[in-house]
């Protein structure tokens, strides 16, 4: 990796990310970073994310170890800001997305082909468009391939899983006078899975019972179940930390998973009638007797059928290429098609809520005693339940009779790009392209349940069902309740632009030309989603449905960007430079209209070995389609319902909310009001959504000492702010509850009103069918600002090891502190603010933001071989809800060592190989304060050792 100053006078004009004009110093006002080809190989990388998201500016987003949720895509979260606030480019032109968010997955980009990638971090909209709110990522690819370009690599982990192959090939060709080239290229990869099952920080769900988990022996665990025998308590924090109170090896595990054969618990005006009330009823032999529900011993393993690596398989073909007609005429092309398929899979549908029970029918399937209650809470029931054959129980039950929940999303999507650029005079030229792409994914939902066939089992209306009990529901059970969903995407983007760029004139001071660029561009993005007829009615449990979406917009644009060399070569003005860019932007959108983007910077140099730098940036991004258009769709967010603590019966003010929110007065501080630690809600799109405002502030410094050649360094202080941001209403579902029943505390207020009627009027529960409503809404706010500091040194060693060329010691590290990462959820809470600086959690922050963040490699190249360390750093991070007491609030420093080589074996052939995590650094395990698999797979590293050899010809 080497940083934007590197030999700045051998490179010759050149085009820097964040401009559009020429320029032949790689210094810009804008922090930019800068990923060379090598570091793919020597980090054993096949996908592009697995670099990317080594860097300090890019913080995890959705990638190959995301199974809940997932997709199997990879995308890029500048500064954390969000993934729909990156904007990703190809050739400095936009790519093709995938889905109705208009994000780009930076797989599909052909990771052997990349010659560097450039990383500019803030608000870019002035130059680029819009999304470019965090930041731009263009990725450069090769042009000056001749010949073929082969190559093959294989990665397996330490345990033996995991394994991930390919190969590619690339043509690239030139006509005889070097006025024309073409490349063409294909690739194949595949990945295959690891469940939670196969390591030990995963295969169990950790529960989190006042602080305390159960701990398992792992000499017990049947293979078959995953169930376990519990010998003790494990209290994760302090001097006993990852130890169990009898000394066995711990997990941090969640109970013997008996709970998959059913709970049921009677809530009803019946009042208390034994086991159908407190914490349950379980069943674990079919036809009874019922015994009561122990959260500690009785929890589900859900764990062991979820994937820590999704499995996939990808197809890339394509080609680019360019032919000079004439000085004045060039006419280029490049043409990309993907087909990528991915799995998720996450355990049996579990069938929550309440639901009627026929007592007659029921009774075939229990004993003697537990039909007499039954009976006995029929007949004490009042108004219109009394003796009328029916008893509402609140029942949680897994269908492992029936399968895992599995979730394929089969991709294709193309990219068309055809263009003509030229030169009008020698300081005058022009570029004009047109561009569509589509995506169609074609996602393909098994094993989940229909709402209304269950009910109808239970109630008398449809075939009897049994669900007391291990084992059953029969195979014509199963299949009367289960259903399957076939979804499709389908997204598509056009552009067309046109652009004049040059130089004209100086003041005469030493410095160089004026230089400018001016152009116009139309883009139209469209998407929709169409569910399956089950899906989209909201019947099916298990799988997330969703309402249809459809919609497009269209965007007119004139820019314009200038760069004014004022003075140079001069005393204490070794250089000085302004530029400046503005944008305006005519939506189709009504709430957005007309809207305007600029930027200002100055880069001045007082000696040759100093160049100060600084740049302000005013940034938008309209929404996308799914943001304005999404059809409502269910999600399983995490959340803490303040009504089910013990707190709430003690507060008057609380009590009262829960009660007029609709939790009955006797269960208020009920932990069993909400028995879900994932609660269901839905959410959806809002038409008339503004467009997001941002203001970037960076200022810094490039230091290249000449009394230290070969060093170079670059600081920069950076800070973001992002208003009118789009988001959940409220900040998302445990923010709204937060809000609600913790801060407005009003029943009259939005925030409040979200939960009247989305609770279960017998037990208060927010549980299917009743559900709160949070659309999207142009009502959050963040900030985050920090220093990004670049180093690179080459020494010459002077001598050889193998007796060849003289050696020479490469250092590089990038690394960034975060001062500040804000988020405002809503204005009507201007006093509620949220820090995540070395913060990580559920409650608000999400994925760890550690206040230190670096990756440094040292490299030894010595003629044809090349020995490469790198070391990733994490700081340490603490939980972001200070009320609540987790097993694990503090996540501690995480570091990765990985070590390489390559071997340049003849002029045309090289070897490499590696293992990364060389160390077997193994996640943090967590309590419910996670990700998912115990830990955060994004961040921390779940694989383990992992080894890599690759090989690749030239010729």
């Amino acid at each position: 990796m080497q940083n934007q100053t590197d030999n700045a006078e051998e490179q010759g004009a050149i085009v820097v990310t964040g401009s559009r004009i020429q320029r032949r110093d790689l210094t810009s006002t804008s922090p930019l970073a800068v990923v060379q080809d090598e570091e793919f190989t020597l980090s054993g990388a096949v996908n592009v994310e697995q670099v990317l998201n080594q860097l300090p500016q890019v913080y995890p987003s959705t990638g190959g170890f995301s199974n809940n949720p997932g997709g199997g895509v990879a995308t890029l979260d500048l500064r954390g800001l969000g993934n729909t606030r990156t904007l990703i480019l190809v050739n400095g032109r936009r790519y093709v997305f995938y889905d109705v968010n208009q994000l780009v997955d930076v797989n599909t980009i052909p990771q052997f082909l990349i010659d560097s990638v450039d990383v500019v971090t803030g608000g870019a909209s002035a130059v680029y468009g819009s999304d470019a709110v965090g930041g731009v990522v263009n990725f450069r690819l090769q042009t000056d391939l001749e010949g073929f370009k082969a190559g093959t690599q294989y990665s397996i982990t330490e345990e033996g899983d995991g394994r991930r192959y390919g190969a590619h090939l690339a043509v690239g060709a030139k006509t005889a006078d070097g006025r024309g080239s073409v490349v063409a290229f294909g690739e194949y990869f595949k990945r295959e899975p690891i469940f939670q099952l196969d390591r030990d920080f995963s295969r169990f769900s950790t529960s989190q019972a006042t602080g305390i988990d159960v701990c398992v022996d792992p000499a017990t665990v049947n293979p078959r179940t995953r169930i376990g025998t519990v010998v003790g308590s494990i209290i994760q924090t302090g001097a006993n930390a990852g130890s169990c109170a009898t000394g066995e090896p711990g997990f941090g595990a969640a109970g013997s998973g008996t709970n998959q054969f059913g709970r049921f618990r009677y809530t009803g005006s019946a009042g208390p009638r034994g086991f159908f009330n407190g914490t349950g009823a379980q069943f674990d032999v079919a036809g009874g007797p019922a015994r009561q529900f122990s959260s500690v011993t009785d929890a589900y393993n859900f764990a062991p059928e979820n994937y820590i690596m999704v499995p996939q398989e990808r197809f890339l073909l394509g080609g680019y290429g360019e032919f000079e007609i004439n000085d004045a005429l060039n006419v280029f092309t490049e043409v990309t098609y993907v087909n990528n398929v991915v799995t998720t899979v996450l355990a049996a549908t579990p069938v929550t809520g309440t639901f009627d029970f026929n007592v007659a029918q029921t009774c075939q399937f229990i004993n003697a005693a537990n039909c007499a209650q039954l009976q006995d809470i029929d007949a004490n029931e009042t108004g219109t339940n009394k003796n009328n054959g029916i008893v509402r129980l609140n029942t949680n039950r897994r269908t492992l009779e029936a399968s895992s929940r599995f979730n394929e999303d089969e991709r294709n999507a193309f990219r068309v790009l055809a263009g003509l650029k030229g030169d009008i005079t020698d300081n005058l030229n022009y570029e004009a392209y047109y561009l569509f792409a589509r995506t169609r994914n074609s996602q393909l939902q098994t094993g989940g349940v229909s709402r209304t066939a269950f009910q109808n089992g239970l109630n008398g209306v449809g075939t009897p069902i049994n669900i007391f009990g291990p084992g059953t529901l029969t195979p014509a059970m199963v299949q009367q309740i289960t259903v399957s969903a076939s979804n499709t995407d389908i997204s598509q983007l056009q552009v067309a632009s046109g652009s004049l760029s040059g130089t004209f004139g100086n003041f005469g001071l030493g410095a160089e030309d004026i230089g400018f660029a001016a152009g116009v561009e139309y883009r139209s993005v469209s998407s929709e989603y169409r569910p399956d007829p089950v899906s989209g009615s909201g019947d099916i449990i298990g799988p997330n449905f969703g309402q249809a979406t459809a919609g497009g917009y269209n965007v007119k644009e004139a820019f314009v960007e200038i760069r004014v060399p004022i003075i140079a070569e001069r005393p204490f003005f070794h250089q000085l430079t302004l530029e400046g860019a503005f944008r305006y932007s005519d939506y189709s959108l009504s709430a957005v209209g007309g809207v305007e983007t600029y930027s200002a910077g100055v880069t001045w140099a007082p000696i040759r070995d100093v160049t100060l730098r600084g740049q302000y940036q005013r940034a938008i991004r309209a929404p996308n389609v799914s943001e304005l258009f999404g059809g409502q769709s269910n999600g399983f967010p995490s959340a803490t319902d303040p009504c089910a603590q013990a707190s709430a019966a003690t507060n008057a003010t609380v009590r009262q909310l829960c009660i007029q929110t609709g939790v009955p007065a006797a269960l208020v501080g009920n932990e069993l009001v909400q028995t879900q630690s994932q609660i269901e809600a839905l959410f959806g799109g809002n038409p008339n959504l503004e467009e997001e405002r941002s203001e970037t502030y960076t200022l810094g410094a490039v230091i290249r000492p000449s009394f230290i050649p070969r060093l170079n360094i670059a600081i920069d202080g950076y800070d973001i702010t992002v208003d009118n941001a789009i988001s959940v209403f409220g900040g998302g579902l445990n923010n709204t509850l937060d809000i609600c029943y913790n801060v407005v505390q009003d029943i009259s207020s939005p925030f409040c009103q979200t939960f009247v009627g989305a609770r279960d009027p017998e037990s208060g529960e927010i549980t299917d069918p009743f559900f709160p409503v949070l659309l999207n809404a142009n009502t959050a706010s963040l900030e985050t600002r920090g220093i990004d500091l670049q180093i690179d040194y080459s020494q010459p060693l002077g001598f050889s090891l193998i007796g060849g060329e003289e050696s020479r010691l490469n250092f590089a590290f990038a690394g960034t502190y975060l001062d500040r990462y804000r988020f405002r959820p809503s204005p009507l809470t201007p006093d509620l603010v949220t820090e995540c600086r070395g913060r990580f959690g559920i409650s608000f922050c999400d994925e760890p933001y550690a206040k230190f963040k670096w990756t440094s490699r040292l490299t030894l190249i010595d003629g044809p071989v090349t020995l490469s360390g790198r070391w990733r750093h994490l700081s340490a991070v603490r939980d972001d809800d200070d009320e609540t007491f987790y097993t694990v609030e503090r996540i501690g420093a995480y570091d990765l060592f990985d070590l390489s080589a390559a071997f340049d074996i003849g002029d045309n052939f090289t070897l490499a190989m590696g293992v990364n995590n060389i160390l077997d650094k193994q996640p943090p395990l967590l309590g419910t304060n996670q990700e998912q698999a115990n830990t955060y797979t994004s961040t921390y590293d779940p694989l383990g050792r992992d080894f890599f050899v690759s090989a690749s010809i030239r010729f």
